[in-house]
């Protein structure tokens, strides 16, 4: 057994195969890794870290990482897991998003062992001849397998033609690039199984797939998706970082921790402190061991200390006329936290005794706020906004 086989596969929820990707390594030489990502936003967040930092994990073991920028399968938008067709982007827009997307991956990987290539170098010369040639080696049947587009259809949802071409072109990135092994995230299996049929009618040695776990968002649910509204950036100030990070979920600490730190939750730590420690170490390494220790301090100011009256806390403006106070509080979430709540999530919060109005309990989600109201308003446990 090759010796860097197991921390390879230590964190991955499936490789297909060990027994190949032991083959490689036995080879003794550089292994092409790709890991394709796709510039659909201008900004990274955490998620999108699970996977850079495997690739990283490769470079450090001497690997050649393809890091492949999709500028044109970014206009289409990866379907994998959605539930609806993606809003379609511009080449102009995709290009601006790739720009800083490059520059936040490099906080995670060595840019001097890095290959940068946009998969618009191949796509942009292809004839329509050759796109129909490409199309002709899949199946609509085979393509109509995937979960995700039978469950759209199922339930009536549109499934759009150029949809279809997704995995294909994701196939098709790892014949150009003769890749030995792609990383991506469970949901990313059928794209790169894709990959591996056109590499053997290529004639090429098939890429090991490693599929990584997916990182839950904030809510601890759903997807970390900046457009749902649950994600941490790695740009965002550090005591956003932060406060975001203590909002997570406990049940999915474990998973944040071995994902991110490659680390076990401390055991015997209450889960307050652990969840500092996690915050504090993620901060430290997109930002500065000094501002962890600034947001942290921050932190136990505003919540622990329930000194919100000293705090550094985001400024709120009311509208002109009166307003009741979840439309208040909803719009102080979406506003200042960029997360998302409807109105029926904040009336549970004002009930549960969460909402709390210059140090007191709201607790009639009928209450009003005059315009010319000055105060600490908090939202919850972790939040809190200055009005006025």
């Amino acid at each position: 057994m090759h010796e860097s086989l197991e921390p390879l596969v230590k964190s991955c929820a499936v490789v297909i195969s060990e027994l190949e990707l032991v083959k490689k390594l036995e080879e003794n030489r550089p292994l092409r890794v790709k890991l394709g990502v796709d510039p659909t936003a201008p900004d990274i967040h955490l998620g999108h870290t699970v996977g850079l930092a495997k690739l990283r994990q490769f470079q450090e073991l001497g690997h050649d990482a393809i890091l492949i920028i999709g500028d044109f399968t970014a206009m289409i938008g990866d379907p994998s897991g959605r539930s609806a067709t993606r809003p379609q982007l511009t080449h102009d827009e995709v290009m601006a998003n790739a720009k800083t997307y490059q520059e936040q991956a490099f906080k995670i990987l060595d840019p001097a062992r890095t290959k940068v290539t946009f998969n618009g170098e191949w796509f942009e010369m292809m004839t329509f001849e050759e796109v129909i040639r490409l199309n002709s080696r899949v199946t609509l049947q085979q393509m109509l397998q995937r979960e995700d587009f039978r469950e759209r259809m199922d339930q009536g949802h549109p499934v759009r033609a150029h949809e279809i071409q997704y995995p294909i072109m994701q196939g098709w990135d790892s014949v150009m690039v003769r890749a030995d092994i792609e990383l991506g995230g469970t949901d990313q299996l059928f794209n790169i199984m894709v990959g591996r049929d056109l590499q053997r009618e290529e004639k090429q040695a098939q890429q090991v797939a490693m599929m990584l776990p997916i990182l839950e968002g904030l809510d601890g649910v759903q997807k970390m998706s900046k457009s749902l509204g649950n994600s941490v950036g790695v740009t965002e100030p550090a005591d956003q970082m932060f406060g975001k990070l203590m909002s997570i979920p406990d049940a999915v600490m474990p998973k944040f921790y071995g994902l991110l730190l490659a680390d076990s939750l401390p055991l015997g730590m209450h889960p307050m402190d652990a969840k500092k420690s996690l915050a504090k170490r993620i901060v430290a390494r997109f930002h500065s061991e000094s501002d962890a220790a600034a947001a942290l301090e921050e932190f136990n100011r505003r919540f622990s200390q329930r000194d919100l009256g000293a705090a550094d806390l985001p400024e709120f403006a009311l509208a002109s006329d009166e307003q009741d106070l979840v439309s208040i509080v909803v719009s102080a979430y979406a506003r200042c936290f960029q997360i998302s709540k409807s109105r029926s999530d904040v009336r549970r919060l004002v009930e549960q005794g969460s909402v709390q109005w210059r140090g007191e309990k709201v607790l009639d989600p009928k209450s009003i706020l005059p315009s010319d109201s000055v105060g600490v308003l908090k939202l919850d446990k972790l939040r809190a906004v200055r009005i006025g």
